[in-house]
C-alpha cells in the first residue's frame, strides 16, 4: 500500500478503524472521517493524520467534508465508503430524508461523486463500498425512494440501503471505468462493534449474551474490506459484490436490473443537487 492515499468513512470505531489502522501499518497514506470527535481523535493519532468531522445525517457537512479532503489529497486512490447503520426509521434527517436512505446511500452518493476528481487524478483508483446481506431484505421502489408514500420498517429499510450500496457500485462500474474509476461492494459478516447504535432492536441483541454466537470480531470483519483496497484498481473485481472475500455474493435480483441501475443514479444525483 506504500504510495497510496486512502480515505475511509464511519472510521471513528468498527471496522472502519480497524481498516485505517491496518491499512496505515501496511504504508497507505490514510485519512479518516467520523461523526463523533471525540471517538474519532485517537483513531486519527493512529493513523497520523487530522480527524475529518462529518455527520453524514446532514448533507452540507458532506459537502463540507468533500472540500476538506480536496484540500488534504489532491489524488485518491482508495476511497471506503463504510459509514452507515441501521437507524430507527420514525425520524428524519436534517435534510428531511429517512435516515436509513441518507446515511447508508444518499451521503455516500454525493460523497463519492464530489470526490470524482479526486478519484480521477490518481490515474486508477478503486471504490469500495460496505453492503450487507441485508441486501436481500432490500427493495428499491424508484418512485417513493424517500418513504413518503408507503411506511418505512427498520430491516427492510436498512436492507434497502444495503442494496443501494451494490446498485451504486454497478453505476460506478458502468459510468466511470473509463477514467479509471473502478468498484466494488462488500458484505463484511456480522461485526460485534457499534453497528445498530441508533436502533433499540439490533442494540439490545448486540448488548445481549448472544452477541458473542452471533457476530465475528472487528479485526476479522476489517479483513475483506483491507483486502480489496489492497488490490486496489483491479478490473476482475470492478461492479462485484464481495460475501467476505467470495466474488459473487448472494444479491437481491434488483442488483443487476438495469432500470434500477440507471434510476437509482438519475434521482440519487436530483436529491442532493448533482443532475
Amino acid at each position: 500500500m506504500a504510495g497510496f492515499t486512502v480515505l475511509v468513512t464511519g472510521a471513528s470505531d468498527g471496522i472502519g478503524a480497524e481498516t485505517a489502522r491496518v491499512l496505515h501499518v501496511r504504508g497507505a497514506t490514510v485519512h479518516v472521517t467520523g461523526r463523533s470527535a471525540e471517538k474519532l481523535r485517537p483513531v486519527a493519532e493512529a493513523v497520523g493524520t487530522e480527524p475529518l468531522v462529518a455527520d453524514f445525517s446532514r448533507l452540507d457537512d458532506v459537502r463540507r467534508l468533500a472540500e476538506q479532503v480536496a484540500e488534504r489529497a489532491p489524488a485518491i486512490d482508495v476511497l471506503v465508503n463504510n459509514a452507515g447503520g441501521t437507524f430507527a426509521p420514525s425520524t428524519r434527517t436534517h435534510d428531511g430524508h429517512e435516515p436509513n436512505f441518507q446515511i447508508n446511500h444518499l451521503a455516500p452518493f454525493l460523497l463519492t461523486n464530489l470526490l470524482r476528481p479526486q478519484l480521477v487524478a490518481a490515474g486508477l483508483s478503486l471504490v469500495v463500498n460496505t453492503s450487507s446481506i441485508g441486501n436481500l431484505m432490500g427493495r428499491i421502489v424508484l418512485d417513493d425512494l424517500d418513504y413518503e408514500r408507503r411506511r418505512a420498517i427498520e430491516f427492510p429499510a436498512y436492507g434497502t440501503g444495503k442494496l443501494m450500496n451494490i446498485v451504486f457500485t454497478r453505476g460506478i462500474a458502468q459510468r466511470w471505468t473509463g477514467d479509471g474509476i473502478l468498484s466494488a461492494a462488500v458484505h463484511p459478516g456480522p461485526v460485534g462493534s457499534s453497528f445498530g447504535r441508533d436502533s433499540w432492536l439490533v442494540g439490545l441483541l448486540y448488548r445481549s449474551p448472544l452477541k458473542r454466537f452471533a457476530t465475528i470480531s472487528v479485526p476479522d470483519g476489517a479483513a475483506p474490506l483491507v483486502a480489496l483496497a489492497e488490490r486496489g484498481p483491479d478490473p476482475e473485481i470492478n461492479g462485484r459484490y464481495f460475501s467476505r472475500f467470495s466474488p459473487d455474493g448472494r444479491e437481491n435480483r434488483q442488483a443487476s436490473d438495469q432500470a434500477i441501475i440507471d434510476g437509482l443514479w438519475a434521482r440519487s444525483a436530483a436529491l442532493v443537487g448533482l443532475a
